[in-house]
């Protein structure tokens, strides 16, 4: 009888190999993480300046109601802040004269979080 031997080479990752493929996946999760901390962080700057730019809106709207109720003349700077939902925000009015004497520009500026920031939005309109 005779008997063959066949050897099968069976070869599998050597330690080196493995610790690179390490390496790999976790630079890559590292680089996702990162990014998904940035969008979130994007995300709420967005937020931020989407309710800032609708309070400011508001706020002109109501400029503008006032100046039709007492006079474009009768307007004058002034700050405050928002009710709750909003008292993270706050605004100022800023009312500047033009060549025109009927005419007056109205600067509403809606800001939040530090004042060393200026993280804040404005919306200028004429009013006459």
């Amino acid at each position: 009888m005779h008997a063959t031997n066949q050897h099968t080479s069976i070869r599998g990752f050597t330690l080196l190999e493995i610790m690179v493929a390490l390496a790999i996946i976790s630079i890559s999760m590292l680089a996702l993480l990162t990014l998904g901390n940035r969008s979130i962080g994007v995300h709420d700057r967005l937020q931020h300046l989407t309710q800032a730019t609708l309070l400011a809106q508001q706020k002109m709207a109501e400029s503008e109601l006032e100046a039709r109720r007492v006079g474009v003349a009768q307007l004058a700077d002034s700050t405050g802040g928002f009710v709750d939902p909003f008292t993270d925000y706050r605004w100022q009015i800023e009312i500047v004269n033009t060549p025109l004497p009927a005419v007056q520009m109205v600067t509403v500026t809606v800001l939040w979080g530090d004042a060393d920031r200026n993280e804040g939005v404005d919306v200028t309109s004429f009013l006459f």
